[in-house]
C-alpha cells in the first residue's frame, strides 16, 4: 500500500482541473520539485464538495477532485510530518527493519485509495462498487455472540472466538456482480501489520470455508447487500483487530474508512478442536471459561475455610484491561496466539516486583495507602484501577494474585481454575527439605530455623496443549503470579505441566522443580549436639502438600486433586517419580546421609479446639506408648501468632510439663489458652502455629510435631428485599455484629455481585462492642439467572470478614 503511494509521489502528479487543466498538468510535471523546493499551482475553479475523494499514507494527505471534463486533480495537501509526529517515530534499529510490534492499541494509517500508478482522466470512484454500510451482528442476542459464547461480555464491539465462523453483512451502493466486481476483507492489528507475522490478514472470497483457516464465503445476496460467513484461523493472534473492506478497480484499490465500530475482538476458543486450548467437556467449559464467580479455599488442613471471589471477566472494560497487560509485558503481537507465551509473560506482569505490574504484594500486616488484601472481593476493581492509573494496585497476597490471574485467563478464553495447596513448602530452593532446628532441650531454635510452611498457597492452572514437550504433558499447567522466586530473571512461575510434576519430569519447562518442591518437600527436625554433630530426630514426609483442592464443576463444593500432583506416599510410583526428579537435578537428602534413629514405640499428636475469635480455647496433647516400658516425657509447647505464610510475628504461649507414659496406653494433657494472651497481637487471618516437642527422658530421643490453626471469624449477613427481576430496582442489606470487646474504628464494607451491581464501598467510623452495622444498597440487576452477592468487612482490628448470598434474578 505504501509502496504504491510512494510511486505516485515519485511521479509528481500535481494537476489542476477545469479550464486549462492539461496545461496545468504539463507545467507541473515539467517543473516538479527542484533541489528540494516545492511548487504548487492555484486552482482556478473549485468543484462541488461531493466531488472530493481523499486517501492517506503516513504523513501525506491527498485530495482527488472529481470533474466531468478535464483530468484528475491530485492535490498535495501536506508533505511533511509535524514535529510531534517525528518525536513519536521509534528510533532506528540496525538489527531489524521495523521496530517491535507489541502494542494492540497502536495503529498504522491505511490509505483509502491505493493507486496502481497514474490515474487517467475521467476516473470516478463512484462508478465502481462502493461500501455503504457494514453490519457486524454484535448485539448479545444476535447470532455471533450467541454462537461464540461471548454474549455475556459487556461490550458494544463484536467479540468472537478463533477457528469458528461468524457473520457480517455488507451493504453496497448497487447490487454486487461477481463477474465484474471484486472485493475482499482486511484484518489488521498493531502499528506495523505484516502478513507473514499474522498481523495483516487479507481474506479473499471463496466457495468453501476450510475449518480453522482464514476464509470468507457469501452465504446470501439480497438487493444491494451480501451476507458473509468468515472463518478465522484456529491459531490466529488474540486481540482487537481493525476491519477494512477493499474493492478492486482497474486503477487502484478503494478501502473503507477507519471505523472503530467495526473493531473485532478475537479470543481463544475452547470449543474448537483445532485450538490449543480445546476442552472437550461442556460442563467444564461452562465452569472454567464462562463462570464469573469462583471459590477460594483457605484456612488450614485441619480447618478448611472458603470464600467467594468475583472474577468478573465479562464486566465493562475488563477485556481491554487484559489486552493491555500483554502490551505492558511487551509481548510481540505475533506471539499472542500461543497460550504458553501468554501465560509465561502474564505470570510476571500480574505482580509488580520487577516490571511495575498489576498488584503490589504485602505480607507484613501494614497496608498504608492501599487496600488490605483481605478486603478485596474480586478482580474487577483491581484490573480497572491498574488499566486507568498504569501503576501497581496495593495490596495483594497469594489468593489475590491467583484471583486476578484467573480473570485474565478466562477473559481471553483460556480455561483456568484456582488451586489451593495446603501446607505448602516455600523458600527451599527446590531441595525438597525444610529444616526445623531444635536446641539441646528439644525446643525450637527460632534463630536457626529460617524455613517456613505456608498454611496454604494459591496458584492457577491453565488448560492447553504443550507442543514444546513430549506427548502426554499437555492439559493442566501450573501458573503462579505470586512473586516468590525469580525465573529467567523475573518473578514468575510456569506454565509447568501437572503431569510432569506428578511423574518427576522436572526437566520440562517452565519451573517444574519449584512446583515439585512445593508439594513434595519433607520436614526435617534436627538437633545439634554440644560437640557440633547434627542429629536428625524426625523426618515428616506427609505434612507438605497433603491436600490440594479446587472448586467443583457446577457447584461450590471442594474437589480434591492431590492425586493429580503426586502418587500415594510410599507407593512404588511415588518412589519412581522421586528417583526421576532426583535424576533430573532435584536435590534430596536421605536418612542415610546422617544419623537417624527415631523413637519408634511412642507416638505424639495434638489437637487444637475450634474457637471463635476473642474466646478461650485449649490444646490437647496425646501420647501413645506402644511399648511395655514406663516413660516420662519432658514436653514443650510453643504457640506463635503467624502470618498465613508460616512466618512468626510473636510467640504468645510457652508451656512445659512432664508427662508420665504408662505401658501400652494413651495419655492426654490439656493446655489452656486465654484470649487475653493473643487478642492484642493477632494478624489478618487469626492464624496460630503450635510446635510441640517432647524428650523421652529414658532414651534421650525427641518427638516433634507442629500444626497451624485458624480461629473462626464471624461472617457478614446479606439479605435482599423486593422483587429480584432484571432491569428492576431491588435492595441488598448487609449486617454485621461486632464480636470483639472493643470498638471497631474506620470500618470499610465492600459489596459486589457480577451482573447485579458493581462494587460499592462504605466507610463506618465506629462500630461499638456488641453493636450491629446495617447497610442498605439499591441496585438494578442487569442479567437474569443465578447470581452471587459478595461482601467483605475490613479494619485494622479485624480482617477476613466475609459474607455471600446466592440470588436468582428473574427475566423481566
Amino acid at each position: 500500500m505504501v509502496a504504491a503511494a510512494a510511486a505516485m509521489l515519485g511521479a509528481e502528479m500535481l494537476a489542476g482541473s477545469g479550464d486549462g487543466g492539461t496545461k496545468h498538468t504539463r507545467a507541473t510535471l515539467k517543473s516538479g520539485w527542484k533541489k528540494g523546493k516545492r511548487k504548487t499551482r492555484k486552482i482556478s475553479k473549485q468543484p462541488p464538495p461531493e466531488s472530493l475523494f481523499c486517501f492517506r499514507v503516513p504523513g501525506v494527505l491527498f485530495l482527488l477532485q472529481m470533474v466531468t471534463t478535464g483530468p484528475i486533480c491530485l492535490k498535495k495537501m501536506s508533505v511533511t510530518t509535524n514535529t510531534n509526529e517525528e518525536k513519536k517515530k521509534p528510533p532506528l534499529n540496525g538489527r531489524r527493519a521495523l521496530p517491535s510490534d507489541n502494542s494492540n492499541d497502536e495503529e498504522n494509517e491505511v490509505p483509502e485509495m491505493e493507486a496502481f500508478g497514474l490515474i487517467p482522466r475521467g476516473f470516478n470512484p463512484k462508478d465502481y462498487l462502493r461500501v455503504v454500510d457494514i453490519h457486524m451482528f454484535k448485539e448479545p442476542h444476535e447470532i455471533n455472540k450467541q454462537q461464540h459464547h461471548t454474549d455475556k461480555y459487556y461490550s458494544p464491539k463484536l467479540i468472537v472466538r478463533r477457528g469458528q465462523a461468524f457473520q457480517i453483512q455488507i451493504d453496497f451502493n448497487r447490487p454486487y456482480n461477481p463477474e465484474t466486481d471484486q472485493f475482499w476483507l482486511e484484518y489488521l492489528i498493531g502499528r506495523y501489520p505484516q502478513q507473514n507475522k499474522g498481523t495483516y490478514i487479507p481474506i479473499p472470497l471463496s466457495n468453501v470455508l476450510k475449518p480453522g483457516k482464514w476464509g470468507a464465503k457469501i452465504t446470501r445476496k439480497e438487493n444491494n447487500s451480501v451476507r458473509l460467513s468468515i472463518m478465522s484461523s484456529a491459531t490466529c493472534i488474540i486481540g482487537k483487530f481493525r476491519l477494512y473492506v477493499a474493492v478492486w478497480t482497474p486503477f487502484g484499490i478503494l478501502r473503507t474508512q477507519r471505523n472503530s465500530a467495526l473493531d473485532t475482538y478475537i479470543l481463544f476458543n475452547p470449543w474448537c478442536q483445532e485450538d490449543a486450548v480445546y476442552l472437550d467437556d461442556e460442563k467444564e467449559r461452562e465452569e472454567y471459561v464462562l463462570n464469573d464467580v469462583g471459590i477460594v479455599f483457605h484456612g488450614n488442613i485441619e480447618d478448611i475455610k472458603l470464600r467467594s471471589w468475583s472474577y468478573g471477566q465479562f464486566e465493562e472494560n475488563i477485556l481491554d484491561a487484559c489486552l493491555f497487560l500483554m502490551d505492558k509485558a511487551e509481548l510481540e503481537l505475533s506471539g499472542r496466539g500461543n497460550p504458553i507465551k501468554i501465560c509465561r509473560v502474564a505470570s510476571a506482569v500480574i505482580n509488580s516486583r520487577d516490571d511495575n505490574g498489576v498488584i503490589a504484594g504485602s505480607w507484613d500486616n501494614t497496608y498504608t495507602y492501599g487496600v488490605a488484601p483481605s478486603a478485596w472481593t474480586g478482580s474487577v476493581d483491581i484490573l480497572l484501577e491498574y488499566y486507568s492509573s498504569k501503576q501497581p494496585v496495593r495490596y495483594g497476597q497469594c489468593w489475590v494474585f491467583a484471583g486476578v490471574f484467573n480473570t485474565f485467563l478466562r477473559c481471553l478464553g483460556i480455561p483456568a481454575r484456582l488451586i489451593t495447596n495446603y501446607s505448602s513448602a516455600h523458600d527451599n530452593n527446590a531441595n525438597l527439605q525444610l529444616d526445623i532446628f531444635l536446641d539441646d532441650e528439644g525446643k525450637v531454635d527460632t534463630k536457626l530455623t529460617k524455613d517456613s510452611i505456608w498454611n496454604y498457597h494459591c496458584w492457577n492452572e491453565a488448560w492447553m496443549t504443550r507442543p514444546d514437550l513430549p506427548v502426554g504433558f499437555g492439559g493442566w499447567q501450573v501458573v503462579d503470579g505470586t512473586p516468590q522466586e525469580t525465573s529467567d530473571g523475573m518473578y514468575r512461575c510456569g506454565p509447568a505441566s501437572v503431569q510432569a510434576i506428578k511423574h518427576g519430569h522436572v526437566c520440562f519447562q517452565f519451573d517444574a522443580p519449584f512446583v515439585y518442591a512445593e508439594v513434595n518437600s519433607d520436614i526435617v527436625y534436627s538437633r545439634r549436639e554440644k560437640n557440633g554433630t547434627q542429629v536428625i530426630e524426625k523426618i515428616d514426609t506427609n505434612h507438605i502438600g497433603q491436600l490440594i483442592v479446587t472448586k467443583q464443576v457446577g457447584n461450590d463444593g471442594m474437589l480434591e486433586i492431590t492425586e493429580e500432583y503426586k502418587f500415594q506416599e510410599g507407593s512404588k510410583e511415588e518412589r519412581l517419580a522421586l528417583e526421576t526428579a532426583v535424576m533430573y537435578g532435584v536435590k534430596k537428602q536421605t536418612a542415610q546421609d546422617t544419623a537417624y534413629q527415631p523413637q519408634t514405640d511412642v507416638d505424639m499428636d495434638f489437637q487444637v479446639q475450634k474457637a471463635v475469635l476473642g474466646s478461650d480455647f485449649k490444646v490437647t496433647i496425646t501420647f501413645r506408648n506402644r511399648s511395655r516400658n514406663y516413660y516420662t516425657a519432658t514436653t514443650y509447647l510453643s504457640g506463635n501468632i503467624v502470618f498465613y505464610t508460616g512466618v512468626a510475628k510473636k510467640e504468645f504461649k510457652k508451656h512445659s510439663f512432664s508427662a508420665k507414659l504408662e505401658p501400652s496406653s494413651s495419655s492426654s494433657f490439656d493446655v489452656a489458652v486465654q484470649s487475653s494472651e493473643y487478642v492484642n497481637d493477632f494478624l489478618d487471618q487469626a492464624c496460630f502455629h503450635f510446635f510441640v516437642t517432647a524428650q523421652i527422658n529414658e532414651t534421650g530421643k525427641i518427638l516433634a510435631t507442629q500444626k497451624a490453626t485458624v480461629l473462626d471469624i464471624p461472617a457478614l449477613r446479606i439479605k435482599t428485599q423486593g422483587e429480584m427481576v432484571a432491569d428492576k430496582e431491588m435492595s441488598v442489606i448487609v449486617e454485621f455484629t461486632n464480636p470483639l470487646k472493643q470498638t471497631l474504628e474506620n470500618v470499610t464494607v465492600r459489596l459486589e455481585g457480577p451482573g447485579v451491581l458493581r462494587t460499592m464501598k462504605k466507610l463506618f467510623r465506629q462500630i461499638p462492642m456488641n453493636s450491629t452495622l446495617i447497610w442498605e444498597v439499591k441496585c438494578i440487576p442487569r442479567r437474569p439467572g443465578l447470581r452471587k452477592l459478595i461482601a467483605s468487612l475490613n479494619c485494622d482490628a479485624l480482617r477476613h470478614v466475609y459474607g455471600e448470598l446466592n440470588v436468582q434474578i428473574q427475566k423481566p
